[in-house]
């Protein structure tokens, strides 16, 4: 689905490049709350003046940035341009599985590409902080694992993942993430309950752990293979019995 489709959805037949203008100059009009430094739109009535327009057609158009999570108004205070909300693009998604669109076999293939350079990403700017976080989850993992605590297991491995992300830094992955995160949290799950007969998911979680000592090692090379490894594991490539 495109922008252009996605505009239509929403019920207004708004273009992308209407959106793309509009979006430039309502920049060039906000101004920076001293509160909150979130930019502000000026009234309705002032906004359509200075961008001819009526307040028909400009409402329609800020509907639909509002919709798609770049506005936001409070009450009694006005209209923020505001950072991209996670739950259009989850909808996005969530909508394209449903279809078909997106299969199981697509999320699975892009989480390892997108994973793998992740991990080599991480051990060249992790923290030791950071790090710590990473092995605190593989712990959770561990111990959720001996209580035979699945829920709590894939809640570790989940945050796990989350904390390699943040590491990163990238709001694009970041968006990625959101918007594919029950696809994801799925793909998870589904590849542990495939190790789980041979191992008990113990070799999942040295995977893990290995992933994180590349990572404090700053080994971006480690870090992906290790990554990858723990990917084979799930698909069988790779013998429970290996360390």
């Amino acid at each position: 689905m495109s922008l252009g489709r996605a505009c239509r959805c929403l019920g207004e037949v708004v273009l992308p490049d209407q959106l793309e203008t509009l979006v430039t100059r309502l920049l060039e009009l906000a101004t920076v709350d001293e509160e909150t430094g979130s930019q502000r739109l000026p009234p309705e009535r002032e906004l359509g003046e200075a961008l001819g327009m009526s307040r028909g057609a400009l409402r329609e158009q800020l509907a639909v940035l509002e919709r798609l999570g770049f506005l936001h108004r409070r009450q009694g205070s006005g209209t923020y341009i505001d950072a991209p909300s996670f739950a259009f693009v989850r909808t996005y998604f969530s909508i394209a599985h449903s279809l078909g669109y997106l299969t199981d076999a697509h999320v699975a293939e892009s989480r390892e590409l997108i994973e793998v350079a992740v991990a080599e990403s991480a051990a060249r700017r992790a923290t030791d902080d950071q790090i710590a976080g990473l092995r605190e989850a593989v712990d959770r993992m561990v111990t959720s694992e001996t209580r035979g605590d699945l829920d709590a297991v894939h809640a570790a491995d989940t945050d796990f993942h989350r904390r390699l992300l943040r590491i990163v830094d990238n709001p694009i992955l970041q968006l990625l993430e959101e918007g594919l995160r029950r696809s994801l949290q799925q793909d998870m799950r589904s590849r542990r309950l495939a190790v789980l007969p041979l191992s008990g998911g113990e070799t999942f979680d040295r995977a893990h752990a290995d992933i994180v000592d590349a990572i404090a090692a700053h080994d971006p090379e480690a870090a992906g293979l290790a990554m990858r490894r723990h990917f084979d594991i799930a698909r069988g490539n790779v013998s429970a019995g290996v360390s």
